[in-house]
């Protein structure tokens, strides 16, 4: 189908989200109650516990005897209680990565306590409207010591609506930011899927919203999910890529196929560039990230630099990339932001 489609429905037998353009698979979301304790998102009251002399961080008590990491330990004394968010997913065997930098998300403004001031996004150029959203969220400030930021969902919102949500938010954060004694506890969840879906897909207003138990398979999620939980990816061209996961890393082999001509290697490489940004983020993939690219001429490598930067700028993600190695391979870093999705799916059974 043309167009954009948000398709809410379920999957390994979990809530989930799929943002499709064009028949495109675009983003993603699962829930992730059968693997991990907490999403990323959630808030709870943690308790520090054992600092990491060398390392800078602390590793801290979280509810239901879960252990969190927290990366940044200034100002954080051994056996007492603060408040942290989830900042990613833990590895198999590893503490949960925290901050405690909360974020209250809205689907028009975002709520930063301790970091006060009003952004408004880049992406909203009106200047006009850039002052009203400025006003507007200084006057629902007030006196607080949060932050506020506003979305570009917001350049087209109503005013109103914009108002309540924030009031809401900053009543959550000013409730939650209070909660600062007592035992490990979960305090606010991380939003379900669905709820994510209509925070961050709702700009541009989608063509089509599809529901219902058949809704993945209807819209060809179903199939985009198939050839995701392969390791094979089919390039622009006769290439291909191959995405595994192992323990220490992720690696990714880029071949020309049949392609034999003098410019096969950097088509190919190209064309996995700038689809890697997009197949990390549905695999649920990150940490340290390895490249075998097809074999090309060095002096092509600034081309494939600039496209990387472009693919990863473009795509929103969290990621560093490190470089080209003595061997010729290809290094970068993404953040674990999400479950991976072979995860999830051997979870349920249905690897």
């Amino acid at each position: 189908m043309k167009g954009r489609q948000v398709v809410l429905g379920h999957i390994f037998g979990q809530e989930a989200a799929a943002l499709m353009e064009d028949g495109q698979l675009v983003d993603l979301l699962v829930a992730t109650d059968a693997v991990a304790p907490f999403a990323p998102g959630a808030i709870c009251r943690a308790q520090a516990d054992r600092l990491m002399k060398g390392q800078g961080g602390i590793f801290v008590q979280l509810p239901d005897g879960q252990t969190g990491y927290l990366r940044d330990r200034k100002g954080v004394a051994e056996g007492k209680p603060l408040l942290v968010q989830v900042a990613g997913v833990a590895e198999d065997g590893k503490a949960v990565p925290v901050t405690t930098r909360l974020i209250f998300r809205g689907r028009h403004v975002l709520v930063t306590p301790g970091k006060p001031g009003v952004n408004v996004s880049r992406q909203i150029r009106i200047e006009d409207r850039r002052d009203e959203l400025q006003a507007l969220g200084q006057q629902a400030l007030g006196d607080r010591s949060h932050g506020l930021i506003l979305r570009s969902a917001a350049e087209t919102a109503d005013d109103q609506e914009i108002a309540e949500e924030v009031a809401e938010l900053l009543d959550l954060a000013d409730g939650i930011c209070a909660e600062t004694a007592g035992k490990p506890e979960l305090l606010l969840d991380a939003p379900t899927p669905w709820e994510q879906a209509w925070m961050d897909w709702a700009e541009p207003a989608p063509d089509a919203i599809e529901e219902g138990e058949d809704s993945f398979e209807r819209c060809g999620v179903l199939d985009a999910v198939d050839a995701l939980l392969s390791a094979r990816i089919d390039l622009q061209g006769q290439g291909d890529a191959f995405i595994e996961q192992t323990r220490a890393l992720v690696a990714v082999d880029v071949n020309t196929g049949n392609d034999s001509s003098g410019a096969a290697g950097l088509k190919v490489n190209i064309a996995l560039a700038r689809e890697l940004p997009r197949q990390l983020a549905l695999r649920g993939l990150g940490g340290q990230i390895v490249v075998d690219f097809a074999p090309m001429p060095k002096r092509d490598r600034a081309t494939l630099d600039q496209v990387l930067g472009a693919a990863f700028r473009n795509a929103g993600a969290e990621a560093t990339l490190v470089g080209w190695t003595a061997m010729g391979l290809y290094e970068l870093n993404r953040k674990r932001d999400r479950v991976p999705l072979a995860r999830l799916a051997t979870a349920s059974g249905e690897a």
